[in-house]
């Protein structure tokens, strides 16, 4: 119950200081105030939800066989809880982790992404704020030079119980490497490589608007980002004239502090190369830009909105994650093409696809090789939904009733002598 109120307060002062928390996110991440402003509710959702879940931690009492005794099942925290946090979500990725584990009884050490470390301070503060006492909720930021020798000090220290990393899946592997040496508990949530597939049957308008908003938030730097678009052959003409249409109207590259912004900066110089790269690589092998394909006048970090037509599988942008703003439309012909194409990846955290065809609907979303799927719609998190992947996608569930139990061990009790 004190947990509980605690988180609550928490939850409670986020809301209060939602207008600052968003201008820092802002300024440290570059996404539209709008969007960050979004994010804070998100996170602090987490927050709410998660101190209504910490008075619902039950155990069982399970029959037994013997006449002469009890079976008992208790839950208890884990212990010290290491979290590991990228920049494209420097709230929210952080409440979802730690709301989780603060509500089980756990203790944080939360290394924030070294481009966003403000975000987990301001929490920080708020936190102390609210109650939480000294050495619960704790951050070290650091610099990119030293942060594999920090996350190697978080995965292996013995003190340390459990591991909770967002982030790529090659830095995944490195950090499981370094955890399997105590046998650690373990929570990933790593690369997508998310499939939109747009059928035949699809309502195109909704399936267009639908493709913006997942393509396009965040410039295209989010975990369920589309990274290929896969039209049925009946409407695909049809399809990348509206989305194109759609992207020049409604899409504006510029500051985040600017009320007109849906797009901001990319993160880093880095982050433009690798949109450049898929780009020309795809150009080269025949590919064609519907719209946008280069950087923007603003500045190095900003790159215009981009769509690419006659795209074929064995392009970059169809193998590897963009993490940038470019869509991708394969064209394909039948249901079994697309989904062969969609679960060709080894990796598996959400898909999406547009169909009013019901039976489709069910074949499609139980195919789908993933941990999440968007039937006719584009934007699918939710506090009160499991988030997590399957393959190379990551282990374990965040948010919802399943992911306080990331932070819990289940303890079996026989009482005998009855």
């Amino acid at each position: 119950q004190e947990r509980s109120g605690r988180l609550r307060r928490w939850y409670e002062l986020m809301l209060d200081n939602k207008e600052e928390l968003a201008r820092i996110i802002t300024a440290e991440n570059g996404k539209p105030l709008k969007e960050a402003q979004g994010e804070i509710l998100y996170s602090a959702s987490f927050l709410e939800w998660f101190a209504e879940e910490a008075r619902r931690v039950y155990g069982d009492v399970i029959p037994a066989s013997a006449k002469d005794r009890r079976i008992l099942v208790l839950k208890q925290p884990v212990g010290v809880a290491a979290v590991i946090t990228p920049w494209n979500f420097p709230s929210a990725m952080i409440t979802r982790k730690v709301g989780a584990a603060l509500a089980a009884g756990c203790t944080v050490v939360v290394k924030p992404a070294e481009d966003t470390p403000l975000s987990a301070l301001a929490l920080g503060e708020l936190a102390n704020q609210a109650g939480i006492p000294a050495g619960v909720y704790n951050v070290i930021p650091c610099s990119r030079q030293q942060t594999p020798a920090v996350g190697e000090v978080l995965c292996t220290d013995p003190l340390v119980a459990k591991i909770s990393f967002t982030g790529s899946t090659a830095t995944g592997k490195i950090l499981l490497k370094h955890a399997a040496g105590t046998v650690k508990r373990v929570s990933m949530e790593l690369g997508g490589h998310a499939p939109f597939i747009v059928f035949d049957s699809a309502d195109v308008d909704r399936a267009v608007a639908g493709a913006l908003a997942s393509k396009y938030r965040n410039s295209g730097q989010t975990c369920v980002c589309t990274n290929r678009f896969l039209v049925q052959k009946g409407i695909h003409d049809e399809f990348v004239e509206k989305f194109a249409k759609a992207i020049e109207r409604e899409l504006h590259v510029g500051s985040g502090f600017d009320a007109k912004t849906t797009q901001g900066p990319l993160i880093n110089e880095k982050a433009v190369e690798k949109v450049e790269r898929h780009i020309n690589d795809a150009v080269s092998q025949g590919a064609s830009v519907v719209t946008g394909g280069k950087r923007h006048s603003l500045g190095k970090n900003f790159f215009e909105p981009t769509l690419l037509s006659n795209v074929t599988t064995k392009m970059l942008c169809t193998q590897e994650e963009t993490f940038g703003p470019l869509a991708p439309v394969i064209k394909f012909d039948t249901e079994a093409e697309a989904v062969a194409i969609a679960n060709a990846a080894n990796v598996g955290l959400a898909g999406y696809f547009y169909s009013q065809d019901p039976a489709q609907i069910w074949r499609v979303a139980e195919q789908l090789e993933v941990g999440m799927v968007g039937v006719n719609e584009g934007i699918i998190s939710s506090v009160e939904s499991p988030f997590g992947g399957v393959k190379q996608s990551g282990l374990g569930r965040e948010g919802s009733k399943y992911g306080i139990d990331e932070y819990l061990e289940i303890k079996y009790v026989c009482f005998g002598g009855l």
